[in-house]
């Protein structure tokens, strides 16, 4: 195991080539699109949004006056399977569209949906066909991702998540070439999440800052002979990310939750999320997001659900080797005292007392998991080895057995037991 200090790590950072977060920042899109030259848009989102979001008609009609011709595709889901991607590019063919870029307008899900169809639709293939590779038939499209939540960062990362039928956990399109083209978060669009939506899009955007702060050094990830990986471990710059969108979450998350009309709180969780994104989207994640798609596949949960139950003992088991991270993630949510042992101790369990106040589950018979269902989350989570790979803490095998285990029984090391 390598020691080399941050400072000495080979430094990465891949990002859309624009990135816009500001108030308002919706209004910019319909130039911004005209100025690049593009003339036919496919918007990607759901029903609800085309019914009920005066933000997106407004953008709708000012890309229309800006000569773009616009098709709106309203059939996303949540969890989009590779099957809804074909069915979506069977009725953009249908349509006789021809569109030159794609416009995102959603939480996650609508996002990797239009980034499967941004490879889909120039290569005229399956999406199944395109998994695990990037030597595509075409060039993706380019996409503008607008997050409606401030949680996802998918506007931010090279990979589109899904669910393949007859598959226990999902699957990822990967390429770099599918970072969108522009970014744009507009934290107005968060305004009227409602709490839950709100936990559980602010607990991903807390797992993918953690996530990444302790993950496999970009010295040692494994890239195999991939001359452009969309994943390559963490270096000083994405940790800059990380601690940043870390202390804005312990900061102003609950407060987001329990008072949703706090406009500061709610602007400081989009950039929490967006900071998260900047270094997960290079550093990778590890066993909180392969336990956490294993959970999914088992109880069709939410994604920030999820990742919050798995959190705090990932955290947990990697107190010895993530000691001093651990630590300052403590005094970020409000720890004090000078052992840094015991600080790291102290981080899993805030973690766990956050997750809990924003009404989440805090371990798996909360969750609902049975003891039968143990083993089948361990394998399934093992399964997902992009993730299991980045894993710095030790054999993953054994290391996600103590996991599961401490995250059925709700043990934490930091906390005293009767």
């Amino acid at each position: 195991m390598s020691h080399l200090p941050l400072s000495d790590q080979p430094v990465t950072l891949c990002t859309p080539p624009r990135v816009i977060c500001a108030d308002g920042a919706r209004h910019r899109l319909a130039p911004l699109c005209k100025s690049l030259g593009w003339r036919e848009a496919l918007v990607v989102t759901d029903a609800w949004f085309q019914q009920n979001s005066p933000a997106l008609a407004e953008v709708l009609s000012a890309l229309r006056a800006q000569g773009i011709a616009v098709r709106v595709f309203d059939g996303g889901e949540p969890d989009p399977s590779t099957t809804l991607a074909d069915r979506a590019s069977a009725w953009v063919r249908e349509q006789g569209a021809r569109p030159d870029h794609l416009i995102a307008w959603g939480g996650g899900s609508n996002i990797d949906l239009a980034k499967a169809l941004s490879v889909a639709l120039p290569s005229g293939r399956p999406v199944a066909e395109l998994m695990d590779r990037a030597n595509w038939p075409a060039a993706p499209l380019p996409l503008v991702a607008v997050p409606t939540t401030a949680g996802t960062g998918s506007e931010i990362t090279p990979g589109a998540i899904l669910v393949q039928p007859g598959s226990a956990t999902k699957v990822a399109l990967m390429a770099n070439a599918l970072r969108p083209a522009i970014a744009l978060i507009d934290p107005e669009l968060t305004w009227t999440c409602p709490p839950r939506v709100t936990a559980d899009a602010g607990l991903d955007a807390l797992t993918h800052a953690i996530e990444s702060w302790l993950t496999l050094d970009a010295a040692l990830f494994d890239n195999g002979d991939d001359p452009d990986p969309g994943y390559s471990g963490r270096n000083e710059l994405t940790v800059q990310f990380a601690r940043q969108a870390t202390a804005l979450a312990f900061t102003h998350l609950a407060t987001a939750f329990e008072r949703p009309n706090d406009r500061a709180a709610r602007n400081a969780m989009a950039r929490a999320s967006l900071y998260a994104a900047m270094s997960y989207a290079t550093a990778g994640l590890n066993a909180v997001h392969g336990l956490a798609y294993a959970l999914a596949g088992l109880t069709h949960a939410s994604h920030g659900s999820t990742n919050a139950v798995m959190l705090p003992y990932v955290m947990d088991a990697l107190v010895e080797t993530r000691r001093d991270e651990l630590a300052e993630i403590a005094r970020l949510a409000g720890a004090t005292g000078d052992d840094p042992l015991t600080l790291a101790r102290q981080a899993p369990v805030l973690t766990r007392a956050l997750v809990r106040r924003l009404g989440l589950a805090g371990d798996l018979i909360s969750f609902g998991v049975g003891p039968s269902q143990l083993a089948q989350l361990v394998s399934d989570g093992l399964a997902v080895t992009r993730l299991t790979k980045a894993w710095p803490g030790g054999p993953a095998s054994e290391a996600y057995a103590r996991i599961v285990h401490h995250a059925y029984h709700g043990e934490l090391s930091g906390e005293s037991r009767p």
